[in-house]
């Protein structure tokens, strides 16, 4: 199974390849709902507006689990990475209470749907321990404690915790789970599909005109819908949340120790970024899942060093005794602290988008289905105010932004040239190695593969022109602004941009 970018994570390795690019959907057909992106938001939230009794056709760019969902660490826990102390200073402490509500009916949504389906996914129920290391983080764990327990949810202190490192406090939560991710996605598709569901995979959704119904446009035909659903993890185009979602990379690497050092359950200190640990069972093997090493989208020059340092880290209290995988994935933070699920801004009331999830979006891609299923079915959600998207208004001037950044991405349209000899000249990198090189006026992104053949591509971002950075990790460009990410041949893997980078026509014949 596919995802985008070079690395591999534990779950592509321990999955059959699924297909569901043979479904046929005759061009205009009607649907009541269509969903672009077969993520674990997509596909859940297919599966609960189907079995409503609607008619829902899921489209996916690549394949299942292409994004995120196929590069998680896949924590099912009930305190999120905005804690319940913070969510009730900036928004209320009834806000708080419905946060920490609808995470525990995601949980049991998925726990339901493993029971009900008899999903294969090495499901467990498995305890939370979250802990201080000095005074001041000790004095954040407190306050998380607190707001944790007002909230409703259960926290008790902890005198141990289940890792061999030093701490000074540490909590503890019952009722946490893990699971294999693409295992419970795949199966989840199969009864989507069961149930009247479509999925088409390499379909990627090229436009929306909105009316009654919406017209979608795709690259395998257009359709209609009466909703439609951005599922994407960030919505494509120009919208107010590319400016209220900040895009991070985190790292994470699959191991084997020796067999006394599995801790049987989440484990998570307070360092900033911090670090996560969990054991997973797959086919009867464990394996010891780390993650951290978190940082903007194209603020680390070099993030091949961020998979050694989080090695490194593991190795100071683990016996390690094989790396199995090194992956690193996309998240979205938001800049309030809650996810933006509903509505989406400046659309009519019948397009919406679920985005935001910071670190948290197994948990948050169910309180998604749940909310927008609500909307969708009944036209109101008890969680609606609470995640609202336009709880951001949108400031003066902004709808010509968007028409002018719309002007920008066709502009890119347009081939560059530049000779073969100008360019090794420019360039000078060895096989394996990328950079951004400038000729002429033009800025230009080349890399050059393992046999010497030379990807040259435009430099600038398909969304709104920023300037793309090599990530040598995972051989991609990815854009430091919105966090659009694109091969190193220019294929576009992650919105928002819509578009691939514009290649760069490498010109041999010219004297000069």
């Amino acid at each position: 199974m596919k995802r985008d970018g070079n690395s591999e994570s534990l779950w592509q390795i321990t999955i059959a390849d699924s297909e569901h690019a043979g479904d046929v959907v005759p061009d205009g057909q009607l649907f009541d709902v269509i969903i672009a992106g077969a993520g674990i938001t997509g596909i859940s939230t297919g599966l609960q507006l189907q079995k409503a009794g609607k008619s829902v056709l899921i489209a996916e760019a690549h394949n299942i689990g292409f994004g995120t969902t196929g590069g998680t660490t896949a924590h099912l826990n009930t305190f999120p990475d905005t804690p319940y102390h913070v969510i009730r200073k900036k928004f209320s402490d009834e806000d708080a209470r419905l946060v920490a509500e609808a995470v525990r009916q995601s949980l049991q949504m998925i726990k339901d749907n493993v029971k009900d389906y008899n999903i294969d996914c090495s499901y467990r129920q498995v305890p939370a321990y979250l802990f201080s290391q000095d005074e001041k983080q000790s004095e954040e764990l407190e306050e998380i404690f607190k707001g944790t327990t007002e909230a409703g949810v259960k926290c008790d202190r902890a005198d141990d915790i289940p890792i061999p490192s030093a701490f000074e406090n540490a909590i503890y939560f019952p009722g946490q789970a893990c699971f294999h991710p693409l295992r419970y996605v795949s199966a989840l598709a199969d009864e989507f599909k069961k149930a009247g569901g479509v999925i088409l995979e390499n379909c990627r959704i090229t436009g929306l005109e909105e009316g009654e119904p919406h017209i979608i446009r795709s690259d395998r035909g257009n359709f209609k819908a009466v909703h439609f659903i951005y599922a994407t993890h960030i919505p494509p185009g120009v919208n107010l949340l590319h400016f209220r979602c900040a895009p991070y990379r985190s790292y994470a690497i699959a191991v084997q120790l020796e067999k006394d050092q599995y801790p049987d359950a989440l484990v998570y200190d307070l360092q900033d970024p911090y670090h996560y640990y969990r054991t997973q069972e797959i086919d009867g093997e464990l394996y010891f899942i780390a993650g951290g090493e978190d940082h903007k989208t194209g603020h680390e020059s070099n993030t091949e060093n961020c998979f050694r340092k989080l090695e490194a880290h593991i190795e100071k209290y683990f016996r390690v005794t094989e790396v199995i995988n090194r992956w690193s994935s996309q998240y979205y933070e938001p800049t309030d602290g809650l996810p933006y699920i509903g509505h989406l801004p400046g659309h009519e009331n019948n397009v919406y988008v679920a985005t935001g999830y910071g670190g948290n979006g197994m948990v948050y891609s169910g309180v998604a289905a749940i909310l927008l299923t609500d909307l969708i079915v009944e036209g109101k959600s008890i969680y609606e105010e609470t995640f609202d998207p336009n709880r951001i208004k949108l400031v003066a001037g902004f709808s010509n932004f968007v028409k002018e950044a719309a002007d920008v991405v066709g502009l890119l349209g347009k081939k560059l040239l530049i000779p073969s000899d100008k360019l090794d000249e420019l360039t000078g990198i060895a096989p394996g190695e990328a950079k951004v090189v400038r000729y002429e006026g033009q800025t230009i992104a080349v890399y050059k593969d393992e046999a010497g053949e030379i990807y040259a591509l435009n430099s600038a971002c398909t969304h709104i022109k920023c300037e793309v950075v090599w990530n040598n990790a995972e051989r991609t460009w990815d854009c430091p602004c919105h966090g659009s990410r694109f091969s190193y041949t220019g294929e576009m893997l992650t919105a928002p941009a819509r578009k691939d980078l514009a290649t760069v026509e490498i010109l041999s014949d010219i004297k000069h």
